[in-house]
């Protein structure tokens, strides 16, 4: 077999892998008694990694160059980082409703390259000369990384707001900061309460301030065993997301200085380089607004959610909406 003839077998079988995975998850999360059924979808994910893997390295081997050049090798190889960032997210939850959400994710992205991308558009073809450089391995890879982190992290905050309702609950300290979301640590029993706080309301004739109770705002309590999800999904939530926010970093900076060697230029304000400037924001106002601010459940899930849209705008969508320095190799 070829190295043409087992890219077009492997493609095909992570798709097909990928599609069984996403049934088994569904069908653990709908029938929870059934025993192995996680065990089953997170070997799937397993096997679909393994497949993705060989795909991107009998594509280095037949093109002599780090497969990254075009979309449909972009494609697997966020297919790939997706998968990758599935098992330590699964990992840390041990729940099936990642699974649930990420390997459909995946799924797709590998049918779209597979099933939909014209022939032409999935063959390897010589590099043109911006991409002769080892930055290429470098900026792109980390970026692609960075995108497969931000979209599971974001992932899980969808889930979290479905497991929750998009209610507002109170949890018991699964973020880093001191801000404004005060937890309620004086009670050992399995579901919220609304934390209260003491506040200066007076100050008597000798100087001394009266403290005075005041509530929180109203939370909603949840059974035991959804509430210890939902904490979980929003500990984990934050800690992949800030796994992939300093990969997103690095990664534009290595754009920045790549740019500057191919074009003479740090920052040109090209779509692409925009939207991640966006992307960026949108996840430095949440990491900010969880470190900082100490802000959990709800309003960063949120946050978090709507960077999931904003990193397929800043990977996809600038390419379907316009020219630019970036859109050679994609679809114009």
């Amino acid at each position: 077999m070829d190295l043409i003839a087992l890219q077009n077998w492997l493609d095909n079988a992570a798709f097909a892998v990928l599609f069984v995975t996403m049934l088994i998850y569904w069908s653990s999360a709908a029938f929870p008694q059934i025993p192995y059924l996680s065990s089953i979808g997170a070997t799937g994910m397993g096997i679909a990694n393994l497949c993705i893997a060989a795909l991107l390295g009998a594509r280095w081997l037949e093109a002599g160059y780090f497969p990254l050049s075009n979309l449909y090798e972009s494609l697997f190889f966020i297919a790939w980082g997706i998968t990758a960032v599935h098992f330590l997210a699964e990992s840390m939850s041990r729940s099936p409703l990642v699974g649930v959400m990420t390997a459909p994710v995946a799924m797709a992205i590998t049918a779209f390259a597979t099933l939909t991308l014209p022939q032409q558009m999935q063959v390897a073809e010589p590099l043109v000369p911006a991409l002769k450089s080892n930055w290429l391995m470098m900026h792109v890879s980390v970026m692609l990384l960075s995108y497969a982190a931000l979209m599971v992290g974001a992932l899980l905050a969808i889930i979290f707001l479905i497991v929750t309702r998009g209610q507002n609950i109170e949890l018991k300290g699964s973020s880093v900061g001191t801000g404004a979301y005060r937890l309620n640590r004086s009670t050992n029993s399995a579901t919220s309460t609304p934390a209260t706080t003491e506040v200066v309301s007076a100050m008597g004739s000798g100087g001394t301030a009266v403290l005075t109770p005041v509530k929180s705002m109203n939370v909603t309590t949840l059974s035991p065993q959804r509430l210890s999800l939902a904490e979980s999904l929003d500990n984990i939530s934050y800690r992949i997301i800030g796994l992939g926010f300093p990969l997103l970093t690095i990664g534009i900076i290595a754009g920045a200085v790549w740019a500057n060697e191919a074009w003479g230029s740090y920052w040109s304000w090209d779509p692409k380089e925009t939207w991640a400037l966006i992307t960026w924001l949108v996840f430095a106002a949440y990491l900010h607004a969880r470190i900082t601010r100490g802000w959990q459940g709800r309003r960063p899930a949120i946050l978090a959610a709507s960077g999931f849209l904003v990193v397929w705008i800043c990977y996809l969508g600038v390419n379907l909406l316009g020219k630019g320095l970036h859109s050679y190799g994609w679809f114009f």
